[in-house]
């Protein structure tokens, strides 16, 4: 199944990338309509499934169609091209021929879904709503977690492109782990777009890299998005940091990406028992699968007897045989995590989060320089603090800084990066949320001295689309 499902997509790859803008982004607002039509049924099996509450899902789904929506908006736009024109310079030394660069789209791409998002990272996630804009055919890997609604969710796409007119192909479905490895190492696939743990993601990034055409392989892997509390802000409000991080690091049972996985606090600010007493409010509830259950408490054991922290609230070696996770709040001082970073700085996945005790600017700020690349960084400081330093300090181990409120939740717009350095992601410069994660499955290519009867479209000297281009330097809209 997997090899016919490629071949259907190799020969899409033509007619996906021939196909205008305008007919791209028709495509995805089809599929954003159908989704819409079936969401209380999808919204059902994705709740038996994943043990998500119901509420949670419909918003997942509004938020998976308006994404696709936006990247409708980005093709039609044109900019996602970055079409630039230098004209001929013949006096220039040296000699400077006509030049016009342009990207293309790379061909049929590998999506894995995520186990946390069923909808939003998911068979018509963002990953494949991006790589059908600029024209690539997707094949999905469908997670484990939600098999049913993964073979449903691709019914409805592969209708709703099918009905708007897209090639035979251009979208396909395969299950199971087997399938997904042969996936990556498929001659047909040009790139792979990937959200999960850690081990499983470097296991697909290493096939990807040893393929005889290794080929780009865009991970979300891991995050523990620090945050960092300046004593003015903990002596100013600590009651209010408590509360906020409560909320955030049991959201969703604290199976997000973005969940604050470790909080660097003054020594002696008393910021534990207020953080005890809200996070006690938070009852917890089941986790999406019996494999992330059961690596909860294991990851919480580890980072006790091994790493050294104690409990400030909850149980470590907590019983999650039955599915469901209580949160947990640890302790440690910073001379700690910096003589066991290797455990004290792993990821936990689920409602727990690592409170860090610095005594001094010092050392918070060797305890950050210990921290991996992550997805978020977030600091709390006063307004009248200069912040500079340590701003920049956080710019450098993420891919969004947050002055003020909490990582979880990742606005859709264009201006959104939800990447960072490894192990968050094994490509810093590339997002896998809003308008620019269109650039991981392009190319760009030049065309020297081309006659106009072989430029695409948005190359051609009259710019009939009318999309913006930057031509011997200068950005417009209009011709040559």
């Amino acid at each position: 199944m997997l090899d016919a499902v490629v071949r259907a997509a190799v020969r899409a790859a033509a007619p996906a990338a021939a196909a205008s803008d305008g007919e791209r982004a028709a495509w995805l607002e089809a599929v954003a309509e159908a989704l819409d039509a079936a969401r209380d049924e999808l919204v059902a099996i994705a709740e038996r499934e994943s043990h998500l509450p119901a509420a949670r899902l419909t918003g997942e789904v509004a938020r998976t169609t308006g994404q696709l929506r936006l990247f409708a908006s980005v093709v039609r736009d044109g900019a996602y091209l970055e079409a630039i024109i230098d004209r001929a310079r013949p006096d220039a030394m040296p000699p400077q021929p006509d030049l016009r660069r342009i990207l293309r789209p790379l061909g049929p791409v590998a999506v894995f879904s995520a186990s946390n998002f069923p909808f939003a990272f998911s068979v018509a996630g963002g990953d494949t709503a991006s790589a059908l804009a600029v024209g690539c055919p997707v094949v999905v890997k469908g997670h484990s977690g939600h098999p049913e609604l993964s073979v449903r969710t691709a019914r409805i796409v592969a209708g709703a492109l099918a009905g708007a007119g897209a090639p035979d192909g251009v979208f396909g479905l395969v299950l199971g782990r087997t399938a997904g490895n042969a996936l990556v190492q498929a001659p047909g696939i040009t790139a792979v777009g990937f959200t999960g743990s850690l081990s499983g993601g470097r296991a697909l990034f290493d096939l990807a890299s040893a393929r005889p055409d290794p080929i780009p392989f865009y991970g979300e892997l891991g995050s523990i998005n620090p945050v960092v509390v300046t004593p003015a802000a903990a002596e100013a409000r600590t009651a209010e940091l408590a509360a906020g991080l409560a909320a955030s690091f049991t959201l969703g049972v604290g199976q997000f990406c973005t969940k604050p996985g470790l909080v660097l606090v003054p020594a002696g600010a008393g910021f534990e028992p207020a953080l005890a007493a809200e996070a006690a409010a938070h009852a917890g509830g089941p986790m999406l699968t019996a494999r992330i259950a059961d690596a909860f408490p294991a990851g919480l054991r580890r980072l006790v007897a091994e790493g050294g922290a104690t409990a400030v609230i909850g149980d470590p070696g907590q019983d999650t045989s039955g599915g469901g996770a209580r949160p947990v709040v640890l302790a440690v001082d910073a001379a700690r995590v910096l003589a066991r970073p290797d455990v004290l700085l792993e990821e936990c996945f689920g409602p727990m989060t690592l409170v860090v005790r610095y005594g001094s600017e010092a050392e918070r700020d060797a305890v950050l320089d210990a921290v991996g690349g992550s997805l978020t960084a977030t600091l709390h400081a006063e307004p009248d603090e200069d912040v500079a330093a340590l701003a920049a300090r956080l710019a450098e181990r993420a891919g969004r800084v947050l002055f003020g409120g909490w990582p979880t939740g990742v606005a859709v717009t264009w201006s959104q990066h939800h990447g960072g350095p490894w192990p968050a992601t094994t490509s810093a410069l590339h997002t896998s949320v809003g308008a620019t994660a269109v650039r991981r499955f392009q190319r760009p290519v030049v065309f020297q001295d081309a006659p106009a009867s072989v430029l695409p479209a948005a190359l051609r000297d009259g710019n009939p689309r009318g999309i913006p281009r930057r031509i011997d330097g200068s950005l417009t809209r209009g011709a040559v």
